[in-house]
């Protein structure tokens, strides 16, 4: 499912819960995904993997990434880079956290609102 313009303001993307505290505002192409996600306060994304290629920035707040055998706390301007089929989870400080994703190829979960890898 492509999208049907290729310019957007923030009011035009939906703003959907990916899970109680977790929120993305997506916008995708044929092979690439990007979101702005939004997790609250002191909230966890679990443990997960998909095969998708995962890079992004912390925009504001903090959180705990673990990736692999590997942990870092990355705050505002921090970067990650996260291979397909690398299990890993988030956990969001007392600040929240505010981050910019990429994924390739598309999330087609998120698009169908199906993420059930988190239930």
């Amino acid at each position: 499912m492509l999208p049907d313009k290729y310019f957007y303001s923030e009011n035009d993307v939906e703003r959907r819960e990916l899970l109680p505290g977790v929120f993305a505002r997506l916008i995708w192409g044929e092979k690439i995904m990007m979101g702005i996600i939004d997790i609250d306060p002191d909230t966890e994304v679990p443990k997960h993997q998909h095969p998708h290629e995962q890079a992004g920035r912390i925009l504001s707040g903090e959180a705990w990434f673990y990736v692999g055998d590997d942990e870092k706390l990355l705050g505002a301007g921090d970067h990650y880079v996260i291979p397909g089929d690398v299990p890993h989870r988030v956990v969001a400080t007392g600040d929240g956290c505010v981050a910019l994703d990429i994924w390739s190829p598309i999330r087609e979960e998120y698009i169908s609102n199906d993420v059930g890898f988190f239930r």
